[in-house]
């Protein structure tokens, strides 16, 4: 069965030099095919799924601790190595500093 309630990881980064201060703005990095935007149009690509963003779904019922691979995937997200950024839709941090 399908759970009636979503929950999600959501990867974010932020420019700010303090990453707890409260006026840090955090920016969102999306996947091609992980719900997300709900004006965005859905992804079908039957019968096949994004590995990753089929990953992410799982995720979301267990902790970082049962995930490990997510601690890596934000590493190289920060690193902003092309093969895992090949992976998102977007890079809120194309042409700029890391986050």
């Amino acid at each position: 069965s399908i759970t009636k309630e979503r929950t999600e990881v959501v990867l974010q980064g932020t420019s700010s030099l303090d990453p707890n201060d409260p006026a840090a703005v955090w920016e969102e990095y999306d996947f091609k095919c992980k719900p997300g935007d709900l004006k965005r149009r859905p992804c079908f690509i039957s019968p096949y799924h994004y590995r990753l963003d089929w990953l992410m779904w799982f995720a979301a019922f267990q902790t970082y601790e049962q995930n490990e691979w997510i601690i890596h995937l934000a590493g190289k997200l920060l690193a902003q190595e092309e093969e895992i950024l090949s992976l998102m839709a977007t890079n809120p941090f194309a042409g700029r500093a890391p986050p």
